[in-house]
């Protein structure tokens, strides 16, 4: 079976709205994948706005961003689609939309995006909450790429992303296990602004700063990295508590991005060693993608942590890279229009696995 998808992400560091156009091919239970065509779509500083003060805007207003957003988001799809000259070459679209409420403790999660304004927009069947029924089954809802990863990304033993968040999965003898480890891009595109830069470009901003000592500890100290997995974070863990503790100290901008930094490779580094533990013993591979795997500065901190642990870092092509998570978005929807599972408990915690995803229709 080929399925022409298109897929769509909005990650948690604001840096716009990822698009592919992926040819997905099932035989025999194997999956395989090529991206015809992708584009990440900065967001306009309006959106940015919009989408950063989301969690703060009474019920009307939160509804409106949400179909505004959907009807956003369809545009962008709709120019895509002209652009690649792809009319009549799509079967649907697997929509993320942004998370801004992801409360699974309650059993609640959310993501801006209608789905029925993305359908009117683009006239296509549209998948949307791709998260939901985990959470409500008293799920995490996250990871939800270990999927694509078991799928389409085989041959390693860890599987790295460096978005807004970073988060790990690994391949257990019991099952497959994934959790997030620690605020990433969010909190140094953050200090990065901080030097009218939108982002720390390879790293080069923190590579010239000094580690602070007593801010790491105090990174490393808390309480998230004691609890067990599975575990997951919302964007607010970066910016209302991490942020505020480094900003606190009297250092150097680059001193902060420095120690960041370097506690991010640090938190990933104590990840692999408890997953490793529960592995055969041997070398093992990681495969890191998300946008933080462009930092090369940061991607060399984990290598070098890494490396007593005999744990080989890879990067892949630079597609693969950046688009990773849109193109798992593209086989969750696949998987949810097969009604197959696509949400794995053995990742988030849920009851069993899952079956995730609202279909809309317009004709």
């Amino acid at each position: 079976m080929v399925y022409n998808v298109i897929g769509t992400m909005s990650g948690s560091s604001l840096d716009g709205l990822d698009i592919v156009f992926a040819e997905l091919t099932e035989i025999r239970g194997q999956w395989s994948y090529v991206i015809k065509a992708s584009e990440s779509l900065p967001y306009e500083p309006e959106w940015v706005e919009k989408l950063a003060s989301a969690t703060t805007l009474p019920a009307r207003e939160y509804l409106l961003l949400h179909t505004a957003y959907g009807h956003y988001t369809g545009k962008r799809i709709l120019s895509f689609i002209e652009k690649n000259e792809l009319d009549h070459k799509i079967h649907f679209i697997a929509s993320h939309g942004h998370t801004t409420f992801h409360i699974p403790g309650s059993k609640m999660t959310a993501q801006l995006g209608d789905g029925a304004a993305i359908t009117a927009v683009t006239g296509l069947p549209v998948i949307t909450d791709l998260r939901a029924v985990d959470v409500a089954m008293g799920g995490q809802g996250a990871p939800i790429v270990p999927i694509g990863e078991k799928y389409l990304l085989g041959g390693y033993q860890f599987w790295l992303n460096l978005g807004g968040i970073a988060n790990i999965s690994a391949q257990l003898p019991e099952g497959f296990v994934a959790f997030d480890v620690c605020p990433a891009n969010r909190v140094l595109n953050e200090l990065a602004a901080m030097l009218n830069k939108p982002y720390d470009e390879g790293g080069a901003l923190a590579a010239g700063g000094v580690t602070d000592a007593a801010l790491m500890e105090q990174l490393n100290a808390l309480a998230y990295y004691q609890q067990p997995s599975p575990k997951s974070l919302a964007n607010e863990f970066g910016t209302d508590t991490v942020l505020p503790m480094i900003n606190a100290l009297r250092i150097s901008v680059q001193g902060k991005l420095r120690t960041y930094t370097e506690h991010i490779a640090v938190q990933i580094a104590k990840a692999v060693e408890t997953l490793k533990a529960k592995m055969p013993e041997g070398p093992a591979q990681l495969l890191v993608t998300g946008g933080g795997a462009f930092n090369t500065f940061l991607v060399e901190n984990i290598r070098q942590q890494l490396a007593p642990l005999g744990v080989e870092v890879a990067v892949p092509d630079e597609q693969t890279v950046a688009f990773k998570e849109a193109l798992i978005m593209a086989l969750i929807g696949t998987l949810r229009w097969r009604q197959e599972v696509n949400v794995l408990s053995s990742v988030t915690g849920a009851e069993r696995d899952t079956i995730n995803g609202a279909l809309w229709i317009s004709h």
